[in-house]
């Protein structure tokens, strides 16, 4: 069965697109949901028209993405832990200390955009990509410092 993306679904499609599902998919999920239109001459119009706002929407986003990678890219994280022998810490830097210490600095970006390549285990410098739009990702640089422990 052939059916029109009325939103963008992972995995699927994006608004606009025709694509041939299975008639239980479409009846049970998709068309329930209004995640798609049958096509109809009517239809493919209507679609046609919501795909182009869609795209012309993208490209706004996409602008402002590689902006914001221009900020990004500029800023230079200091992350202090503590840390054991061999310069291992105790337990590792996570994405969500990430979104913490970027929030300090006044950037907002969600946790989910932080990709780590290995999780960050040991004192030195590192880079992490963070997913801004579908072809646009910042490179930051991430510095963890031993914390220093206060003598007695």
């Amino acid at each position: 069965m052939k059916v029109i993306l009325s939103e963008n679904l992972e995995k699927i499609g994006h608004i606009g697109d025709v694509i041939e599902v299975k008639s239980g998919f479409a009846r049970n999920f998709l068309f329930p949901r209004k995640f798609a239109l049958a096509v109809t001459p009517h239809n493919l119009s209507i679609m046609e028209n919501r795909k182009k706002k869609y795209q012309k929407q993208m490209e706004i986003e996409k602008l402002s993405a590689i902006e914001q990678k221009e900020k990004l890219e500029a800023i230079s994280l200091s992350i202090i832990k503590k840390a054991g022998e061999n310069d291992v810490l105790f337990g590792s830097v996570t994405s969500a200390e990430i979104e913490e210490y970027f929030a300090k600095e006044g950037v907002q970006i969600e946790r989910k955009k932080i990709h780590l390549d290995e999780p960050i285990k040991r004192i030195g410098h590192y880079t992490c990509k963070i997913r801004l739009f579908k072809d646009v990702d910042a490179e930051v640089k991430i510095e963890v410092i031993r914390e220093e422990e206060p003598s007695e």
